[in-house]
C-alpha cells in the first residue's frame, strides 16, 4: 500500500487546464459574430448552432463514460481530442450554408469536448474522495472561464488575422492539450491510499444510507427527476445568458470592446462561482448549497430584466455577473449531487446522464434567441428566465433523500 498525496494535486492542476481549453465553446457569444458578419446567418440560426453544441456536449459526455469504462481514460481522451481539433479545423473552412456549421462545431467539436470534460472530471474526482466539491469547483472553474481565456485570444486572432486563423489555432491548441493530457492523466490503483471524508457529517447535511447505485437503479429514483429538472432550470438562466451575452451588452449602450470584455468577465463569474460553490457544498450539505444557487439565480434573472427595461449599462454589468456566478453552481452542484447522493463506483456513467440537464437547458437558448427577433428586445428571455428560476426552486424543495 502506498500513499500519494501529492500526485493528486498535479493531476487536478493538469485537469483544470485541459478543461479551462476545452470550455472555449462557452465562448460562442465571440465566436459567432464574424460567421453572422460574413454568412448573414440569423440570429435563431446561430442560437440553434448553440443549442446542437450543448446537445451533443452532453452526447459526447455520456459516450466518454461508456467508452473510458471500457477501454480506459487515455484512448477516450485521444479520441477527444481527434474530434474537437477536427471540428475546429472543419469551421475554419466554411465556404456557406449554416448545416456545414452545425456539423463541424455544433456535431463534432462539440462532441470531442464533451467526451474530454466527462473523462477528465471523473479521472481526477476518483482523486479526492474526501473533497468532491472542491475538486469539482476547481476543474469546472477551468471550464467556465476558458471564455476568459481562450474567449479573448480567439477575439485577438478574429481582428487580427481573421476568424478562420481564430477557429484553426483554437482547434491546434485543444488537440495539442487533451493529447498531453491523455498520456499524463490516470485513474488511482488498488494500492493508491487517499484520504477518505470525516465521519462527522457537514452542517445541514440529509442522514440517509449511502449505497452505490448503478445508472438503471439512479435513474428510478424520483430524487434523480427532481433534481435533473431543478438543474435543468437553474442551468437556463446562465446557459441562455451566455449565449447572447455579448449583444445583450451592446443592446443597453455597451462599446463592442467593453461588450467583448463583458463576456470574459461572466466566463471568470462563472469561473469563481463553481469553486465558491464546491467549498459550500463540502461545508454545508446539498440542502443549503441549492438554495442559496436558487436564490441566486432568481436574483440574477431579475437584475438583468431591470436592466433590459431600463436600458443601465451598470445594472447589466452587475446582472452578468450575478449571472455567471449562479450558473457556476450548476456544472458543480451536478457533480457534487451525482457522486453523494448515488455513490462514486459508477459516478462516471451517472454523472453523463446526471449532465443531460444541459441539453434540456440549452433549448431556453434557442427559445430566447426566438423572442429576441420576434419582440425586438430582451426583456421577454428575462421574463421566461426569471419564471424557470422559480420553478427550480419548487422543485429543489421537494427534494428529500436517494
Amino acid at each position: 500500500m502506498k500513499k500519494n498525496a501529492t500526485v493528486r494535486w498535479a493531476y487536478l492542476i493538469l485537469g483544470t487546464i485541459s478543461l479551462m481549453v476545452a470550455g472555449v465553446i462557452y465562448a460562442w457569444s465571440i465566436l459567432k459574430a464574424p460567421l453572422a458578419e460574413e454568412f448573414g446567418w440569423s440570429g435563431s440560426e446561430l442560437a440553434l448552432n448553440f443549442t446542437l453544441t450543448m446537445c451533443f456536449y452532453c452526447l459526447g459526455g455520456f459516450f466518454g463514460g461508456l467508452v473510458s469504462k471500457r477501454l480506459g481514460s487515455r484512448i477516450s481522451l485521444l479520441a477527444a481530442a481527434v474530434l474537437s481539433g477536427l471540428g475546429f479545423f472543419l469551421t475554419s473552412r466554411l465556404s456557406g450554408g449554416v448545416v456545414t456549421l452545425y456539423l463541424s462545431y455544433g456535431v463534432t467539436a462539440a462532441f470531442g469536448i464533451g467526451i474530454s470534460y466527462n473523462v477528465i472530471i471523473s479521472t481526477v474526482s476518483a482523486w479526492f474522495p474526501d473533497q468532491k466539491g472542491l475538486c469539482s469547483g476547481a476543474l469546472l472553474m477551468g471550464f467556465g472561464t476558458s471564455a476568459l481565456v481562450v474567449g479573448k485570444l480567439a477575439s485577438a486572432l478574429i481582428e487580427g488575422p481573421g476568424w478562420r486563423t481564430a477557429f484553426l489555432t483554437v482547434g491546434i491548441l485543444l488537440a495539442v492539450v487533451l493529447t498531453v493530457t491523455a498520456l499524463l492523466l490516470r485513474r488511482p490503483g488498488e494500492n493508491e491510499v487517499l484520504p477518505q471524508p470525516p465521519q462527522k457529517r457537514s452542517a445541514g447535511e440529509e442522514s440517509f444510507e449511502l449505497k452505490d447505485y448503478q445508472t438503471g437503479e439512479m435513474v428510478r429514483r424520483p430524487s434523480f427527476w427532481l433534481a435533473f429538472f431543478c438543474i435543468v432550470c437553474l442551468a437556463a438562466v446562465g446557459n441562455t445568458v451566455f449565449s447572447f451575452a455579448r449583444d445583450l451588452a451592446l443592446s443597453v449602450g455597451a462599446k463592442a470592446a467593453f461588450a467583448s470584455t463583458l463576456v470574459g468577465i461572466l466566463s471568470v463569474c462563472n469561473g469563481l462561482g463553481r469553486i465558491a460553490v464546491g467549498l459550500v457544498f463540502d461545508r454545508y450539505g446539498r440542502k443549503r448549497t441549492m438554495l442559496l444557487a436558487n436564490g441566486l439565480t432568481i436574483l440574477a434573472a431579475g437584475i438583468a430584466l431591470t436592466a433590459v427595461l431600463t436600458k443601465s449599462l451598470p445594472l447589466c454589468v452587475a446582472g452578468l455577473c450575478a449571472t455567471g456566478f449562479s450558473y457556476g453552481s450548476a456544472p458543480t452542484i451536478t457533480s457534487a449531487f451525482t457522486s453523494g447522493f448515488y455513490g462514486t463506483k459508477h459516478f462516471p456513467l451517472n454523472y453523463s446522464v446526471m449532465n443531460f440537464n444541459l441539453m434540456g437547458a440549452s433549448f431556453a437558448a434557442t427559445a430566447a434567441g426566438s423572442l429576441v427577433e420576434s419582440t425586438g428586445g430582451y426583456a421577454a428571455p428575462f421574463i421566461l428566465l426569471l419564471c424557470l428560476a422559480g420553478l427550480s426552486l419548487i422543485l429543489n424543495l421537494c427534494i428529500r433523500k436517494p
